[in-house]
């Protein structure tokens, strides 16, 4: 499927809130929607294509009689026929020709589409906004350069066929009304690139022109925004807007004083700023103990900043049964993927019939994914958290069970406490910010309706491969753990003493190229008191 064709769809139409960016499960039903405004507009043109053969029929009919007609118009108007037939093509013959003129046969077509909006699911200018912000997220985390990510190459990887200039502009668009000016001039730059090698030109210098001046303005580099924006003036003297910009411009550049050039005392010249926005540097290399939280969540993401050699040669992996009769027969592939605080990865303990069921039972229940306010305690959505998610229990399927009563026997932990299964879907670049599971002290509404205390453990189910990214981090670790379908990661957010523990602090990293399912089991403090008693210490 082509990477950008999401773009084409969100320009069709605008619907009630569905928010289908936010887990590519539901962007699976908009090809359907597209096949059906495909067919429609091929209908249409047939439709229209017939309109203009009768058209040219009837045009190709008048001309043969006009020319006879104009040989010898007496001879011709002599005949009673002729005139007749001369009196025929103006009267009732061109009435037909006015109909034909006149008949909007799109109207029906439209009138198609616009039932097809009450059974179909279109996106929304939400959606179009949500998927274009998701690219720039993809960009700036991963370090993509634009016209890699606008000839559909991520990472090295060619995944789709290249945009447009009209998709760049778009691009570029969408980041302007977020008042992302960077973007907005690293994309309109791409466009007018792209536009130059366009036979069929699929936007105007003017358009890229007028968005690209004030955004160059707005990071800052008035003198090239001026003359920008006279390129435009050029093309366009009679625009308005750009007529103030320029007065405005003008009158920034006379107060500010001049500053002598380097030329103009002896030494080099300087280049002026050139037009093209440069890409973001790469900041110089810091220990990992310097980088911010934020810094290192994204360099985990590339799969920078890891764990040093000397702390991942300690990790073991195993076989293990925990003295659990459950797992004589097949033992649990264990990995340790940190230590203090510890951080397991077991493989294969979701079977590919166990996942198939817990998609198809979660998908029709999916909702926009939330978050707690740690004031009201009430879930609502927010932008670091773009994804979908469902919740399934025991009693929905025994294979929902079966994965629940496998938790219980790997964690040793109870599960009748616990919350039920959540499934997670995420969509164009969804991701999760570095957050915790756990409810800290200041949130004191957190799971107060539940009334099992704090999230005392988590696991984690990948439910699919990820071609590209999506990996969980945890950024005071130093540690990332990759999707493998069929696997789960497993760590205490809570010290025995019961106090948080801080360093478990994750994040979902943007997906970059595929799909990523998760659900998770978040197992709660109560009924564990004789499972994992308290210490008397903070970690013991």
């Amino acid at each position: 499927m082509k990477l950008f064709s999401f773009f084409l769809i969100c320009s069709v139409a605008t619907l009630t809130k569905c928010e289908v960016f936010t887990a590519l499960v539901d962007m699976e039903d908009l090809l359907d929607t597209e096949a059906v405004l495909m067919r429609t507009l091929s209908s249409y043109i047939d439709a229209q294509e017939k309109r203009l053969d009768s058209l040219k029929r009837k045009a190709a009919e008048y001309a043969k009689e006009h020319e006879e007609a104009s040989s010898d118009i007496s001879e011709y108007l002599n005949n009673p026929i002729n005139a007749y037939l001369l009196v025929k093509r103006l009267t009732s013959d061109w009435h037909h020709v006015e109909r034909l003129m006149q008949d909007d046969v799109g109207r029906v077509f439209i009138d198609r589409i616009a039932g097809y909006r009450e059974t179909l699911k279109f996106p929304t200018d939400e959606d179009l906004n949500g998927a274009a912000v998701a690219l720039m997220r993809l960009q700036d985390t991963y370090h993509l350069k634009t016209n890699a990510v606008a000839s559909g190459v991520l990472n090295g990887v060619q995944y789709s066929s290249e945009m447009s200039a009209h998709d760049c502009f778009e691009l570029g668009r969408q980041s302007y009304n977020n008042g992302d000016y960077y973007h907005t001039s690293l994309w309109m730059h791409e466009a007018m690139d792209r536009l130059q090698q366009e036979t069929n030109k699929t936007t105007t210098r003017e358009d890229i022109l007028e968005y690209l001046a004030f955004s160059t303005y707005m990071q800052g580099n008035v003198k090239v925004a001026l003359t920008l924006t006279n390129e435009l003036l050029e093309l366009v003297p009679s625009h308005q807007r750009a007529q103030g910009n320029k007065v405005y411009y003008e009158n920034q550049i006379k107060s500010v004083p001049v500053r002598q050039k380097k030329g103009e005392d002896g030494g080099d010249d300087v280049d002026e700023a050139q037009f093209a926005v440069s890409e973001k540097e790469t900041r110089p290399k810091r220990s990992n103990d310097e980088v911010p939280e934020r810094e290192m969540y994204e360099m985990l993401c590339r799969g920078e900043g890891m764990m040093s050699a000397e702390k991942t040669s300690k990790l073991k992996c195993r076989y293990t049964t925990h003295n659990n009769p459950y797992f004589i027969l097949s033992p649990i592939k264990e990995e340790e993927a940190h230590l203090n605080p510890n951080i397991w990865i077991l493989h294969d303990v979701m079977n590919d019939a166990e996942i198939s069921t817990i998609k198809r039972l979660a998908q029709p229940r999916f909702k926009r994914a939330t978050v707690q306010n740690y004031k009201t305690g009430e879930l609502e959505t927010a932008t670091y958290r773009i994804s979908k998610s469902g919740w399934l229990k025991d009693s929905d399927h025994p294979h929902v069970s079966a994965v629940n009563k496998r938790v219980q026997a790997f964690t040793g932990l109870t599960v009748d406490t616990a919350e039920e299964l959540q499934v997670v879907n995420y969509g164009i670049g969804g991701h999760y910010e570095p957050h915790f599971d756990f409810a800290r002290k200041e949130e004191t509404n957190a799971f107060k309706s539940l009334g099992t205390g704090n999230r005392i453990a988590t696991v984690l189910f990948y439910m699919s491969d990820v071609a590209q990214g999506g990996a969980t981090v945890f950024p005071h670790l130093n540690a990332a753990l990759w999707p493998e379908k069929g696997s789960a990661a497993f760590w205490y957010n809570l010290h025995k003493s019961g106090e948080g523990d801080y360093l478990t602090r994750h994040a979902a990293c943007p997906v970059l190229a595929g799909s990523k399912w998760v659900s998770n089991k978040w197992i709660h403090e109560r009924g564990q008191e004789f499972l994992r008693p308290c210490g008397l210490t903070l970690d013991s």
